[in-house]
């Protein structure tokens, strides 16, 4: 008899808790291979695709391309040892007995061929398998249907071959169906609805800490994410106002709720609001700018350029001036630890800069800058950039960084007030550089100018700091020869 496995959305790692279904790679009835891909999907950080550990036939797959996922939620099921024509047997309702189901565990391997090789926090070759318990599978649900057992809040199912028995909580590990009969599609699953005691339907450790601190009754709020999962905006709209608990999605979409159109803060966006709306709340930020004339940097570029080799980019510049700054500055390659009460100083500059893609604002990583040439640094920058436009950046791409770059002047723009990327201590804002009237050698002329602008944490160090930090950079950028000091 075919063994029916449940591979869960495994731990992406850097924190990751969700990731969005991009597109399926495999469909119900395919025969895949062990550590093939079956699904792509976006988390906060990048695009993965994710391979399944385990060989079969695939008997089920949950959730819809576009559908938001936790890690832990059963991803595919995966019918091991039988052939194409078992998972399409599978699928006829009031058929013979539904092959066993057992969750796809570090375990599972004396059960089943498999490789180890997954993503971060998952893998087949972990410590020795615990005893699992058995009971009879619960009928079968009507496709697009899933109930589950207590502690899992509902899912939708994209498509299934197989009726999917009811999964229980987080303690069982398998469910056999031998012998039973499937129930046609359309009978409900015979789950019990969550009790008022029992768990509630929030998944974020974050969400379930801001409810304890502001003394919020979970129990009393209505989730506006899938299958009535509790978001953090359901819980701050609680706090907005408390008088006011939606008792029906349909009443706070009338009651609490403005008309518009309505855009998902998910993936990326959604970690962007995330990151700048932290670093607003717990980073008591500056800004000093400050207008300089870079004629003659624009110049040494182009002298650079015509010598011949590889192009050098004029961001390749602005990030070795910053990287000779630091080192001059320290206090800004840092961060805080409110907890030790300590600013910590970083040994090395991994150099972020913001990158505008089709999926929003990114802030790829350059590692070790500091100890990069103008023409390694072009390199990686070209390298970071292509693969943000194509959404293959990875974790380690984007994290890591001590210090960020932002050229808002190929926006068009002159000047900003950067918010700083959390948990760093300042961001280097540079707008466009722009013929502009100035006294250059005592006359009035036309020069290249450029405004910079810093922003920087308070807590590590004064004004005077920054403002020689950023007139350091305004130096080198009117007269970069100042740098060769440096080199």
């Amino acid at each position: 008899m075919a063994q029916v496995l449940e591979f869960k959305l495994p731990d992406l790692g850097e924190g990751l808790t969700e990731a969005e279904i991009v597109r399926w790679l495999v469909s119900v009835g395919d025969v895949v291979a062990i550590d093939q891909p079956v699904v792509e999907v976006e988390t906060a950080k990048a695009m993965v695709e994710v391979p399944c550990p385990y060989g079969g036939v695939v008997t089920a797959r949950f959730g819809e391309e576009g559908t938001e996922l936790p890690v832990g939620a059963p991803l595919i099921t995966v019918a091991v040892g039988a052939t194409e024509t078992t998972g399409t047997d599978a699928s006829a309702a009031g058929g013979g007995a539904a092959p066993a189901r057992t969750e796809a565990s570090p375990s599972s391997q004396d059960t089943a061929e498999s490789s180890g090789n997954v993503l971060v926090g998952y893998g087949t070759g972990a410590p020795a398998a615990r005893r699992r318990r058995i009971r009879p599978a619960a009928p079968a649900a009507s496709v697009g249907e899933q109930a589950h057992g207590p502690g899992r809040p509902g899912r939708t199912t994209g498509d299934t071959a197989a009726p999917a028995p009811a999964l229980a909580g987080p303690s069982a590990t398998a469910s056999v169906a031998g012998g039973m009969s499937a129930t046609a599609p359309g009978q409900a699953h015979g789950a019990t609805a969550v009790a008022q005691d029992g768990p509630v339907a929030v998944i974020s450790p974050l969400v379930r800490k801001l409810a304890r601190e502001h003394d919020v009754d979970l129990r009393a709020l209505t989730g506006s994410g899938p299958d009535g999962l509790i978001l953090r905006a359901d819980v701050e709209r609680a706090l907005r106002a408390p008088e006011t608990v939606p008792a029906t999605p349909a009443v706070a979409a009338v009651a609490g709720k403005a008309q518009g159109e309505r855009v998902p803060l998910r993936g990326v966006r959604g970690a962007v609001a995330d990151k700048l709306s932290r670093s607003r709340r717990e980073i008591p930020d500056a800004t000093c700018w400050v207008d300089a004339d870079a004629t003659e940097l624009m110049a040494a570029r182009a002298a650079m350029n015509a010598a011949g080799g590889p192009k050098i980019s004029l961001l390749a510049l602005l990030a070795r001036i910053c990287t000779a700054a630091l080192e001059r500055h320290p206090e800004l390659n840092s961060t805080v630890d409110m907890d030790a009460r300590e600013i910590v100083r970083l040994p090395g500059v991994h150099l972020g800069f913001a990158a505008q893609t089709d999926r929003g604002l990114v802030v790829p990583v350059v590692k070790d800058a500091h100890k990069r040439s103008a023409e390694s640094l072009t390199a990686e920058f070209a390298r970071l950039t292509e693969a943000a436009r194509q959404g293959a950046l990875t974790p380690a791409d984007l994290t890591g960084g001590t210090f960020t770059l932002n050229n808002y002047g190929v926006f068009g723009v002159d000047g900003s007030t950067p918010i700083i990327n959390h948990p760093e201590a300042a961001m280097l804002g540079v707008g466009r550089i722009v013929p502009k009237p100035w006294v250059h050698q005592g006359e009035l002329a036309v020069r290249q100018v450029v405004q910079l602008s810093l922003t920087f944490d308070h807590r590590v160090c004064d004004g005077g700091t920054a403002g020689g930090f950023l007139r350091y950079v305004a130096d080198c950028v009117e007269h970069p020869s100042v740098l060769l000091r440096t080199l």
